[in-house]
């Protein structure tokens, strides 16, 4: 089946999120699509800055060295790669994106909050990751994500359900299609003849 869209989890999330009354409007969603250009926040800088204090030790004095300690120690030994790049085709969409960091077996994201309730990352677009690594031997992905207080973990085998995921995928195509002409990221949709392959170009 030919390639006819490219998807990344940070858009599916936020379409979720205008799916599920995320207070997320029409035009933002469609903004957030075309990758309109927003500041970014406090929190999005320091959930960066954490990342990478905890794997390549940049400004670490930065954070609890406690909560340091217990991210690290949660992480892959040895880790096999940083910021891995995956792609998985479904139907006609092209899933891909960068994962933080895989080990022999699991893959793990790293994530900050203000505030953690358990299970939010049940139904997260970055699941489909797993099946993406399948190849490398993956069979695990974790979210180690902490509020700067403590730190959680959530762990989803390839077992996991990911028919919410799907239905999503099958109604955000329905939306982009409806929209079409609003779209100007040419990127999401894949132009007959085009070279679908997202790992080609770095997004």
């Amino acid at each position: 089946m030919p390639i006819n869209y490219r998807f990344y989890p940070s858009l599916l999330n936020t379409f979720s999120r205008y799916l599920t009354g995320g207070n997320l409007s029409v035009h933002e969603l469609i903004d957030s699509i075309n990758r309109v250009p927003t500041p970014t926040t406090a929190a999005q800088e320091r959930g960066i800055s954490f990342e990478e204090a905890i794997v390549k030790g940049t400004n670490e004095e930065r954070f609890n060295a406690e909560i340091v300690a217990k991210v690290r120690k949660l992480l892959p030994r040895p880790i096999v790669d940083t910021q891995v790049f995956c792609q998985w085709e479904i139907d006609d969409v092209l899933f891909y994106g960068y994962v933080d960091l895989i080990g022999k077996f699991k893959a793990v994201d790293l994530k900050t909050t203000a505030s953690y309730q358990p299970g939010r990352f049940v139904h997260n677009h970055q699941n489909l990751y797993l099946h993406a690594l399948k190849r490398k031997g993956i069979k695990l992905m974790e979210y180690v994500i902490t509020d700067f207080n403590d730190v959680y973990v959530e762990s989803y085998a390839l077992t996991h359900p990911i028919d919410r995921q799907l239905e999503e995928i099958r109604l955000f195509k329905a939306f982009l299609d409806e929209h079409r002409p609003l779209i100007t990221d040419k990127k999401i949709f894949v132009a007959p003849g085009e070279d679908a392959d997202a790992g080609r170009r770095r997004y």
